[in-house]
């Protein structure tokens, strides 16, 4: 074959990794920046030439694939006219070469085969088709829309009841009149799910599918899907919502705004499936626990896009959690009233106060972060390192006591309310709150609270760690050092050597070199 840039001979060779379904069935191979390419040219000992290298690559472009492909994205090189390009441009000047002197065109390549919509089921929306022996298979007339189901109906798992139903399926042909059959098939489920969220918006409606109150609702903020959805629904409802766009029923061309795909509950290393005899009753749970329990441990147990490995062990981990919670927070309501005991100058504090005031505010403001990104594990993780600063504050030795933990607790059951609803809405009341924790604003963290008077840095040797250091906060370099030699731990690593160099990362460490 000839190269239809440069006119040079290239060999052909048939592959079992390139596929006839997808494409043209033939590609140009490049073994430089595709993996598989790269070890069939190594194994048949073709060429690999790099066209491709990260924009501030100055050394030997043939190191760049000696081990593997690069595959990563920058300029070009080895391309004659092209060489400099980024790769987005050489894209684009390639394509409109090619064009222009007719050797190619741009297609968009859909890996998507056809979808087969109809299903041999009862549930489902009715393909409003009749079949007619003369006119063949004829749509039902708008104005008798829509096709609407039978509710006299037995399923009995023997393929769909309405092909059983004359009283459904026999009707007359729309076209001429003749003798005919309406179609027993239904839609696929996918058909309604791709744009129920749209209807939501609309509810009360039976003349129209939508009114104007989609423009205020969609598109949807937060899309939640199991990943075994993750493409075809997606894909199905961005269809849906073009076509909807088209016909002017809605403004919008994307249907979700954001959008999280869960991971698999897991038992034993597998998904739960009734057929496996492997899935857990989650009323038999919420009986025994609660439905909070329930909801902390599916938080807890994974991030919401991993699978999940059920464990009984973990649930009841989860219960002693939120008992400690309840038992916690209901002693200190009961012995100070509520959370909020204002009136304390937070400049007061002792130095326990401060830090656990200062480790509670840390904790709220990465758990803020993680709730923005909908870690929610590691919010509840943040939850049980707050009781933990909170339960450990010593009261008899605490003069603000009341203060520093009504704040936490405040501070707590807002945070964790998401999560376990049901028990931060009690606490919450009991707090004396008139309104419930539903309405109430998610916790915000107190920068001052962030401030440090003193740090602790780390001291390594010769990259070893060997000795903490507490130090100013605004200590200069100098005295730094010279706290990290005066460390008696580092100093015994340092005495049979001298010290060559001292490298000092603000905030977090020293490392001294010595030999």
């Amino acid at each position: 074959a000839l190269h239809p840039l440069t006119g040079d001979r290239l060999p052909i060779y048939v592959a079992n990794f390139v596929l006839m379904s997808y494409g043209e069935g033939a590609i140009m191979a490049v073994p430089g920046h595709d993996q598989r390419d790269w070890e069939f040219a190594t194994k048949y000992r073709l060429p690999i030439i790099p066209v491709v290298a990260p924009s501030d690559w100055a050394g030997d472009p043939d190191e760049l694939v000696k081990q593997g492909a690069h595959v990563e994205k920058g300029v070009l090189i080895n391309s004659g006219e092209f060489s400099g390009l980024s790769f987005e441009a050489a894209f684009e000047r390639l394509a409109d070469r090619l064009e222009s002197e007719g050797r190619a065109k741009r297609k968009i390549q859909y890996r998507l085969r056809d979808w087969g919509v109809s299903r041999q089921r009862y549930w489902g929306a009715p393909i409003p088709i009749i079949h007619c022996e003369q006119c063949g298979a004829v749509p039902v007339p708008e104005q008798d829309l829509p096709v609407t189901l039978p509710e006299n109906v037995v399923v009995d798992g023997g393929g769909s009841p309405l092909a059983r139903m004359p009283e459904f399926y026999e009707t007359s042909c729309p076209r001429c009149g003749a003798q005919a059959r309406r179609e027993t098939d239904t839609f696929d489920t996918f058909v309604e799910s791709s744009w129920y969220f749209a209807r939501f918006a609309s509810p009360g409606r039976d003349d129209a599918m939508l009114d104007d109150r989609v423009d205020y609702w969609l598109p949807v903020d937060h899309y939640v899907g199991g990943i075994e959805h993750a493409v075809l629904h997606l894909l199905y409802s961005r269809f849906y919502t073009r076509v909807m766009r088209d016909l002017g029923l809605v403004k919008f061309s994307e249907p979700f705004t954001r959008l999280l795909t869960q991971g698999m509950v897991l038992k034993d290393g597998a998904k739960m499936s009734k057929s496996k005899g492997n899935t857990v009753d989650p009323q038999a749970l919420i009986d025994t626990y609660g439905a909070d329990t329930a909801r902390l441990f599916v938080m807890f147990a994974a991030p919401p896009d991993q699978s999940l490995e059920w464990s009984d062990s973990g649930v009841a981990g989860a219960n002693r959690f939120l008992r400690k919670f309840w038992g916690f927070v209901s002693e200190f309501i009961e012995r100070f009233g509520g959370f909020d005991q204002s009136g304390v100058a937070w400049s007061t504090l002792t130095p326990e106060e401060t830090q656990t005031r200062r480790h509670l505010h840390e904790v709220l403001q990465q758990a803020d972060f993680d709730m923005s990104r909908g870690q929610y594990n590691t919010v509840v993780s943040a939850g049980m390192k707050m009781l933990n600063e909170l339960t450990a504050l010593d009261a008899a030795a605490s003069p603000h006591y009341a203060a520093v933990v009504g704040e936490g607790l405040g501070i707590l059951v807002r945070m964790l309310a998401p999560i376990v609803p049901h028990v931060c809405h009690v606490l919450w009341q009991r707090a004396g709150h008139g309104t419930p924790v539903l309405d109430a604003s998610w916790p915000a963290f107190d920068p001052a609270a962030l401030v440090r008077d003193s740090i602790e840095l780390v001291v390594q040797v010769n990259g070893k760690l060997r000795g903490r250091v507490q130090v100013s906060a605004d200590a200069s370099r100098e005295e730094v050092e010279q706290a990290a030699l005066a460390d008696a731990n580092v100093a015994r690593f340092l005495a049979a050597g001298t010290v060559r160099k001292v490298i000092f990362v603000p905030g977090k460490l020293v490392n001294i070199v010595a030999s």
